[in-house]
């Protein structure tokens, strides 16, 4: 009877492990496959929101990554649960992106990267006239100047290899001005000009350039603004939380792996012939035919 018992027992465990490595092997045929397994990465800004969402698809992609933000501990413990959950090489570079000192030390470890993420935090929001013109250079260093440095950088090796990636993260703002965030619609919208020619003249050599514009996400520069609100008109956090999905046709905030999917994918074999574009991800707020 106990050598029965113990028989039924292996019988179900054997039957949770083959139900279990069917799941997997399912959900590998039903992944679309992106054809950048092996290849590098650099994502800037990476150890949370967005910038992280676009690490971890890349990394479900099978790409290598080099990932950079500013703060050692956090940036290593999210490249750790990377390695650990998609097993590709991870590499992290704790650095201030928008300096000199800190995109040398970037770009020694990105090497001959296949692929580049631009992304950097926000300027403050405020009105048009508390900001003084060292404001607008902090804005212009983080949000467009650092960016071009770090294209001119890496896309010639791109080029010469004829193939690469660059994906900047940009704002819905550059289609719709936001009036707080005016630091913000200045420093993008110059990047968004640089694009625009630049992705034309380097497209012939297998390189794409795009930009990716988020609307409202569930990130912390969401829950500072909202805080923002909050306190300005002396409403609690959820509400001023409820407020501003009230004002998205979807409802809700994007999320950090939605986005990332969308970055993933503009870095793919598929989107080859996707240049110079800028696309919204934005529950539908920004209310435009173009």
């Amino acid at each position: 009877m106990r050598d029965g018992r113990m028989q039924g027992l292996l019988a179900i465990l054997r039957l949770a492990v083959l139900t279990r490595d069917e799941k997997a092997m399912k959900k590998e045929r039903n992944a679309m496959d992106m054809g950048i397994r092996g290849k590098r990465a650099l994502v800037c800004a990476a150890s949370r929101g967005l910038g992280l969402g676009c690490a971890r698809s890349l990394a479900e992609a099978g790409v290598d990554l080099v990932m950079n933000a500013r703060g050692a501990e956090a940036l290593e413990a999210s490249a750790q649960a990377i390695r650990d959950e998609f097993g590709v090489t991870v590499v992290t570079v704790a650095a201030d992106i928008t300096t000199e000192k800190g995109r040398a030390a970037v770009l020694s470890e990105a090497g001959a990267a296949d692929i580049l993420v631009n992304n950097a935090g926000g300027p403050p929001p405020g009105m048009w006239t508390d900001w003084q013109r060292e404001d607008f250079i902090k804005a212009l260093d983080a949000n467009m100047l650092t960016p071009i440095a770090l294209i001119k950088a890496l896309v010639p090796g791109m080029m010469a290899r004829g193939w690469g990636r660059v994906v900047n993260i940009t704002s819905q703002s550059v289609k719709s001005p936001i009036a707080i965030l005016g630091l913000s619609n200045s420093a993008r919208a110059g990047l968004t000009g640089y694009v625009a020619g630049t992705s034309r003249q380097v497209a012939g050599k297998g390189v794409t350039i795009n930009n990716l514009l988020p609307g409202i996400h569930a990130t912390d520069r969401a829950t500072a603004l909202d805080t923002g609100v909050a306190e300005r008109e002396g409403i609690s956090l959820e509400e001023a939380k409820a407020r501003r999905c009230a004002t998205i046709p979807a409802g809700r905030y994007g999320t950090p792996e939605e986005f990332g999917a969308a970055c993933a994918f503009l870095c793919s074999k598929h989107a080859g012939f996707i240049v110079g574009q800028n696309i919204l991800l934005d529950g539908g707020a920004v209310n435009a035919t173009l």
